[in-house]
């Protein structure tokens, strides 16, 4: 890796300031910004102005958010707002500005360019990186000054969360995409860890010093997955969940591997695979009583079609690990987030978690 910036990086321009309402003093955040990179899990809006059937901009979605359906797959928070939370900001990082960073997640974005083409548009990940690639050009024109912009987005997080959908939108769906029939399980996840490694290179060319890559979360237990090809609606598909163990291990090992080669860097991994095992497999210890289908929906599991527009939720929100056939409600994305900043488990984040990335 370089350790060199671009002639024209740059920074966000200014610092979050967090409210404390517990003590009623006010501080700052624990790092100047916080940029996100990702799909549907995290996208805050982003698919909304774009010609995509990747969106959620509609009520039920957003139900039990402050502002509504934004755009947000869940009916209220994601992990990387509660992440946002935790590390001090006093609002959600935003999706079109550069202060305190910028979220660039796209819905049915993927690693490979390919991944989620049938939905419509979409930002995949070379597209995102481009993306953060201009919002640093930008900044530049104000401060200018190389070693300061070096400075400041060395403080900064980077999230990065992509690869679901190189299974979901694309591996495993044999009548668009051809992949599964290309790729051993192995050679794909080999394939889109390539690709995936470009893409860090960059940011780092690009300032970025602080990585928390998030693995893919257990697709096969999805109420999607479970609808369509679990035989009681309830057992979690091993294939998927297999392939998905496949990629995780070889992103957990890159981790390894860039903290070696970048020592100007730190990377780590969070496991969302492992934490959401605990949640399917013993739901009640976190208030969860259905794990296999949606809050909303259509069809089996409330899994074949996601929340229609208009369309009267569980009432029970609370309980459901699922909002749709797809994402997880605000529930368990709180859970995710805290476990995410900070480890509850050894296996929850490696080397360590977000809270200890953010003081480095």
């Amino acid at each position: 890796m370089r350790s060199g910036l671009k002639p024209w990086i740059v920074v966000c321009v200014v610092v979050a300031v967090a409210v404390n309402l517990l003590n009623g003093v006010v501080a700052e955040p624990q790092v100047p910004c916080y940029f996100i990179f990702g799909d549907s899990l995290v996208d805050n809006g982003n698919n909304n102005n774009i010609q995509s059937l990747a969106r959620a901009n509609y009520l039920p979605y957003g139900i039990d958010f402050p502002d509504g359906p934004t755009g947000r797959f869940s009916n209220g928070k994601t992990t990387v707002d509660v992440i946002a939370e935790l590390l001090g900001f006093d609002d959600y990082i935003p999706g079109e500005q550069i202060l305190r960073g910028v979220n660039y997640a796209s819905a049915a974005a993927g690693i490979r360019s390919e991944t989620g083409q049938q939905l419509g548009a979409r930002i995949d990940f070379t597209g995102q990186v481009n993306n953060y690639k201009d919002t640093v050009e930008q900044v530049v024109n104000i401060l200018g000054d190389e070693d300061s912009a070096a400075n400041y987005l060395s403080k900064c997080i980077y999230s990065i969360g992509v690869g679901s959908n190189d299974y979901l939108n694309n591996y495993f769906m044999p009548l668009y995409y051809s992949t599964s029939r290309q790729y051993s399980p192995e050679q794909y996840a080999d394939i889109l860890i390539q690709q995936y490694s470009q893409q860090i290179r960059t940011l780092y060319n690009y300032g970025a010093r602080k990585f928390a890559l998030i693995g893919v979360g257990q697709i096969g237990c999805s109420p999607n997955a479970l609808a369509q090809n679990s035989p009681d609606g309830s057992t979690c598909v091993q294939r998927i969940n297999g392939a998905n163990q496949i990629f995780n291990n070889k992103l957990r090992a890159l981790v390894d591997e860039f903290n070696s080669d970048a020592q100007d860097a730190k990377f780590i991994y969070i496991n969302a695979y492992g934490i959401f095992q605990d949640l399917i497999e013993n739901p009640s210890a976190f208030g969860f009583r259905v794990t296999n289908a949606g809050c909303c929906g259509v069809g089996r599991n409330n899994g074949q079609i996601t929340c229609l527009p208009l369309q009267t939720p569980c009432q029970n929100r609370d309980e459901y690990l699922f909002w749709d056939a797809f994402h997880p409600t605000e529930a368990a994305n709180i859970i995710v987030g805290r476990r995410s900043y900070s480890a509850q488990k050894a296996s929850d984040a490696y080397p360590f978690d977000i809270r200890r990335l953010a003081q480095l």
